[in-house]
């Protein structure tokens, strides 16, 4: 008798709960989209986002304070005034994306260094005009290259020689996407896909109501990037995923294809055959880096990072003996894999 007035006394509240319930999946579904494109960092963004109010003069003032600390196309930006020696406090922003370039290069044994533009720059040029640099220029840029040759300490920024120039493209797009995922999060949006140059952080689910998935590109021989043929299609709800690989641009050595990839260590390009990096973590600057770092690396000691970094998941486009490519990924990434 007890239990069916106990089940009496239930029934509205279960009533209550259930009807709640239906209310609010079906304002989830009915809530509309925001698609909104834009430019940062010298490239496009596409930012995906399920609210009722657009939020693109926020994402933008976010966005704003990335660009005013680590855009080096900013020139009152607080990375290009310590590249012009000008004494300057970096900002929490600056303070976040330094600390984890260095644990990266540290995890990496340097493949992942912020200091290595001015080489990059060096042997890009010699690529574009066909006039390869001399041991000399290489050697002179590369006694300037080295991510223990720059600290932060109170605050600043303290390098060992005043013509160190710091560079955190490989990073800064990625950080750019969290810091974009974490502002949508806090105006209580569940469901986003933010893809900064490439470089992509998601959550939840799309407007299809199913999972976010991003095509991986097919490596081509294709310089105006008008193929855009998918070499296979990756879920990467709730995770982020960035990919490095310059597979438009290579050289040919003794008949095998090289990217234009260069090791900080050496001052050349690197010589081995991964065309394509991309890779999946918690937070899309840590991807970022990795996929950068992992180019330079190549597979054997990509291979050995991976297994002191399980947290990690890698798909990896290799220029295989002929024409045809192959593929290596990690074991945890088996399940990401859609197509």
């Amino acid at each position: 008798m007890q239990n069916k007035k106990r089940l009496i006394w239930q029934l509205p509240f279960l009533t209550f709960l259930i009807v709640g319930t239906v209310i609010i999946v079906g304002r989830q579904r009915s809530t509309p989209y925001q698609h909104d494109k834009g430019m940062v960092f010298g490239t496009v963004y596409h930012i995906t986002y399920q609210s009722e109010k657009n939020l693109k003069d926020g994402i933008e003032a976010e966005l704003a304070k990335v660009d005013a600390s680590l855009s080096p196309f900013n020139k009152n930006s607080i990375i290009s005034a310590i590249n012009q020696n000008r004494k300057i406090a970096v900002d929490k922003m600056f303070a976040e994306v330094f600390s984890l370039a260095m644990k990266i290069s540290d995890n990496t044994n340097g493949a992942f260094d912020i200091t290595v533009a001015p080489l990059v720059n060096l042997w890009g040029f010699g690529f574009k005009h066909g006039e390869m640099p001399d041991r000399h220029e290489v050697d002179s840029l590369k006694a300037l290259v080295g991510y223990k040759k720059v600290s932060l300490k109170d605050g600043y920024i303290t390098k060992n020689d005043p013509r160190i120039m710091l560079d955190c493209s490989s990073i800064a797009k990625g950080y750019g996407c969290d810091i974009v995922a974490k502002y949508l999060s806090n105006k209580g949006i569940d469901n986003d896909m933010v893809e900064i140059g490439g470089e992509i952080a998601t959550r939840g689910i799309n407007e299809k109501r199913l999972p976010w998935k991003i095509g991986a590109t097919k490596p081509t021989d294709d310089s105006l990037n008008v193929n855009q043929e998918i070499q296979t299609i990756i879920n990467v709800t709730d995770k982020a995923m960035a990919t490095s690989g310059n597979y438009r641009n290579f050289y040919y050595k003794n008949g095998k294809k090289y990217a234009h990839t260069i090791d900080p260590a050496t001052g050349y390009p690197v010589q081995h055959n991964i065309l394509s990096s991309t890779v999946i973590a918690d937070d899309c600057a840590t991807a970022d880096a990795y996929a950068t770092a992992f180019m330079v690396m190549g597979l054997d000691k990509a291979k050995a990072v991976l297994e002191r970094h399980p947290e990690l998941m890698v798909y990896f486009i290799l220029a295989g003996d002929k024409s045809e490519n192959k593929v290596w990924f990690s074991p945890s990434m088996k399940d990401k894999i859609a197509h």
